[in-house]
């Protein structure tokens, strides 16, 4: 009688959580980036859904002129008697939408330029790079102003103007992450089977970009925010109401009417703060080589 050898027991790799997972698991331990979370969540919803249960923003009432702050108005009213926190919560309509589409424009622009640039030949990097050195030169918020005054005040200029001078950040940093990353083994391993740069790219290096991308659009969005503001601020504004538009107005009744002046900015203040412990917060969690809790 032979007796029969056991089967070897192969034991199973140990799977552990996802890169994702782990920047999540260590933003939610973050009571800052949580209470900024919570602040710009319900900031967003008011300002999307606050206008459809207050009177119109621009229902004008003479006889209510810088009227203080009351229960029926709780920021009070401005020059022409219309209502203050309905102008503010849709002027942040305005706003939050040029800071976000400003920046996705310079984000996928900038993002493809340093791809380009880093994952090419030196001399195309050399070529690319030079013109990022003289646009760097260049006093950007001019070139805003031009491409205004060139193309008139219209909103989707306005996003493309401020997301045209953004991208240069974001194309350096994306160009110095592909440099280190096109000699790494999985993309010459890809290069060895045969895939084409564009599908190395798109499948290969953007997605080990995206961490470092994700945190600057989060700086990015109240930067193009008060660009806005400022340039509202110069009388460049392409609406009637923004938060720089609202702050504007209220420089002139900062002596009489406080409330004018004090309610938008402090909302203003109160949205790039948040947004800049945010992406904070977020550039540590997904920083690998900090520390855990």
């Amino acid at each position: 009688m032979t007796a029969t050898a056991s089967p070897i027991s192969v034991p199973r790799p140990i799977k552990g959580p996802s890169p994702g997972a782990l920047a999540l698991g260590k933003l939610l331990k973050d009571k800052r980036a949580v209470g900024a979370s919570i602040a710009l969540a319900l900031l967003t919803l008011a300002v999307f859904i606050g206008p459809s249960f207050l009177p119109h923003y621009e229902k004008q009432v003479l006889a209510m002129q810088l009227a203080a702050p009351t229960w029926a108005h709780p920021m009070g009213t401005d020059h022409l008697g219309r209502d203050l926190l309905a102008r503010v919560l849709k002027g942040g309509q305005l706003s939050l939408a040029i800071g976000i589409l400003g920046t996705l424009v310079s984000i996928v622009f900038g993002t493809f330029y340093g791809c380009v640039s880093g994952f090419f030949n030196e001399k195309l990097d050399l070529f690319m790079m030079r013109i990022v050195d003289i646009l760097y030169s260049l006093p950007y918020m001019f070139l805003v102003i031009i491409l205004i005054f060139q193309f008139g005040k219209n909103i989707y200029v306005l996003f493309v103007a401020l997301g045209l001078v953004q991208w240069l950040t974001v194309a350096r940093i994306v160009r110095g992450q592909v440099l280190a990353l096109k000699n790494e083994e999985f993309i010459l391993a890809a290069r060895t089977l045969g895939v084409g740069n564009l599908r190395i790219i798109v499948r290969h290096i953007i997605p080990n970009v995206l961490g470092v991308v994700i945190v600057y659009a989060t700086l990015t969005v109240p930067s193009v925010i008060l660009q806005e503001a400022f340039l509202s601020f110069l009388g460049l504004s392409v609406s009637s109401c923004t938060w720089g538009v609202l702050i504007a107005d209220g420089k002139d009744y900062m002596d009489t009417a406080w409330w004018v002046l004090l309610f938008p900015g402090l909302t203003l203040t109160i949205c790039l703060l948040c947004m800049n412990f945010l992406g904070d917060s977020l550039r540590d969690a997904l920083d690998p080589t900090a520390k855990a809790d």
